[in-house]
């Protein structure tokens, strides 16, 4: 967590904003930032009053100015990392002088390869770390067969370290790649909340080019905003592409390149708040209704209570035998089960209700309008009256 006091430099009548880092209300900051004339989308113009937090070493920004994207940016990155990471890159940062954000977001993806002793007396350990960060991790043969502490000793007597208040560090020829370029984000999936991952590109450049937005929806609106601003996409010349989701494949199958990002968010922020349950309610929701595009799909995601889902029902015998015995709708005697004819009961009952099995399972549709309405985003006022007047 970092929290900072920023400000206007050329405005210092101007009160400060306090963030918190990585950001939580985007919507909020934004609008106080803009309110002290800061917080520009590509340019770094916030001026670090204060600055705390669990980093040390981000005191080197202090009086300086950032970009405040870049900054949550770093901090969302830093959030991953152990305790073992942060003093590598805590220290490699101080042993290469390391001042800019640039370079700070750069070295995050780098900084593991360098090896920090803060602890001298345990050898095995020191050579365990070492030949790691080396190798980028270990067999469970070389666990065996390397002899750590010859490693600790090669690595202590042969090589030069930089002391740091984080420990000494040694950087193992690490060379500072140029992941950040100053524009683009690097593609990092920060919560785990993220229903659909999409890669933003503008349309006059190849389809494998390397300047993406990144989007992590859903996400508030003003976040979208701002990154494709901040790679100058306009919207008709937009092209999406769909990574990493977990909407079902009949959503992800509405979606086209040119698809409004907006219906797209919203249609991520109805799926994300269905918990396991509902959601393969909603896809036998989607499988019954079939909505073409992604505003039908969201508006019927939001008015999933009108449907009853039952789930592993795949034939009417077992609907009919699930609503007698398990659905607790009935006072059932399991002496008369061989008597009773579950396939003809749940005939009976689907021929008196709109529903079909699915993948799923069993849904029926139990709403006062038609699916079509729903789909269509009928106000909920409507269905209340219309239920309203029906004779019960």
């Amino acid at each position: 967590m970092i929290q900072a006091l920023l400000s206007n430099r050329r405005r210092p009548d101007l009160p400060p904003v306090p963030v918190c880092f990585p950001i939580a209300d985007y919507a909020g900051i934004y609008e106080n930032l803009q309110a002290v004339g800061i917080g520009s989308i590509a340019v770094r113009d916030c001026f670090v009053r204060e600055l705390g937090g669990d980093y040390p070493i981000f005191k080197r920004l202090g009086e300086t100015e950032i970009n405040v994207d870049e900054l949550d940016y770093l901090a969302k990155r830093l959030e991953s990392f152990d305790k073992y990471e942060l003093a590598q890159f805590q220290g490699a940062a101080v042993s290469q002088d390391y001042s800019n954000m640039t370079d700070f977001i750069n070295l995050t993806f780098c900084c593991q390869g360098v090896t920090v002793v803060q602890d001298f007396t345990n050898l095995d350990a020191v050579g365990r770390t070492h030949y790691m960060n080396l190798h980028g991790g270990m067999t469970e043969e070389e666990l065996r067969m390397v002899d750590f502490q010859k490693t600790a000793l090669s690595l202590l007597l042969n090589e030069k370290g930089a002391i740091t208040p984080y420990g000494v560090v040694y950087e193992n020829g690490m060379e500072l790649e140029l992941c950040y370029d100053g524009l683009y984000f690097p593609d990092y999936r920060y919560s785990g909340d993220t229903i659909l991952t999409i890669a933003a590109t503008d349309r006059s450049l190849p389809e494998d080019t390397m300047d993406i937005s990144w989007l992590y929806l859903p996400a508030e609106d003003c976040q979208i905003e701002r990154a494709l601003l901040r790679a100058g996409i306009q919207d008709e010349d937009m092209r999406l592409r769909y990574d990493d989701t977990e909407l079902p494949a009949l959503l992800v199958d509405l979606m086209g390149p040119q698809e409004n990002l907006y219906e797209i968010n919203r249609l991520c922020a109805c799926f994300q708040k269905l918990d396991s349950d509902s959601r393969l309610k909603a896809e036998a929701a989607l499988q019954m209704a079939s909505p073409s595009d992604i505003a039908q799909a969201s508006n019927l995601l939001s008015q999933l209570d009108l449907f009853d889902f039952i789930p592993g029902i795949a034939t009417p015998e077992e609907y009919g035998r699930y609503m007698i015995i398990d659905s607790g709708h009935y006072e059932f005697d399991e002496n008369l089960e061989k008597y009773i004819d579950f396939k003809e009961y749940g005939k009976q009952r689907m021929a008196g209700e709109y529903g079909r099995f699915t993948e799923n399972g069993y849904i029926s549709y139990q709403g006062f309008i038609s699916i079509e309405e729903v789909m269509a985003g009928s106000e909920t006022e409507r269905m209340d009256k219309e239920m309203g007047g029906m004779q019960l």
